[in-house]
């Protein structure tokens, strides 16, 4: 399989679209998946993820990280939503800034809980780029949760209505 690389500083050489990585927490026999799973638009996002997995881990939750840019590998993050689609319960966030076509393709193509959860560097970064996760086209449902403590405890109150 073929795979197109880019520089960057926090992780050189790594594929676009690969998956980061995963927690290591012990899953059970009926938990061999994640139960939220993580599409990035661009690895440089890894930070920002980081923050909600860390949460994510003192709640016990399972989770994978994947990159993949709806805009310049759309097929990709059609993979990575069919790996899930048989899934009963998963909850996928999304961490893409700028023009965040991510959130909306997983939102219509996924029968699962979207949430997005977008990277601003600052509040003029936000201020321009915000409009882009909010406004969805209809049947595109996806939830926006600007910070990463809630994102983390929303994933927890959903999954735990699955219980």
């Amino acid at each position: 399989q073929e795979s197109n690389t880019i520089q960057t500083d926090l992780h050189p050489s790594l594929p676009i679209s690969t998956t980061i990585t995963m927690s290591f927490m012990e899953r059970s026999a009926e938990q061999k998946k994640p139960q939220v799973v993580f599409v990035m638009g661009s690895k440089i996002d890894i930070d920002h993820a980081k923050k909600i997995t860390g949460k994510l881990d003192e709640f016990g939750i399972s989770w994978e990280i994947h990159a993949a840019s709806a805009h310049k590998q759309p097929m990709e993050v059609l993979k990575i939503l069919d790996t899930y689609r048989s899934e009963k319960v998963v909850v996928y966030v999304t961490i893409a800034g700028r023009s965040n076509a991510l959130s909306g393709f997983i939102g219509a193509n996924s029968g699962h809980v979207t949430i997005a959860c977008p990277p601003f560097k600052d509040k003029v970064d936000m201020m321009v780029n915000i409009n882009s996760t909010l406004q969805m086209p209809s049947k595109t449902p996806v939830l926006t949760v600007l910070d990463t403590g809630n994102c983390a405890i929303c994933c927890q109150r959903i999954l735990a209505l699955s219980k």
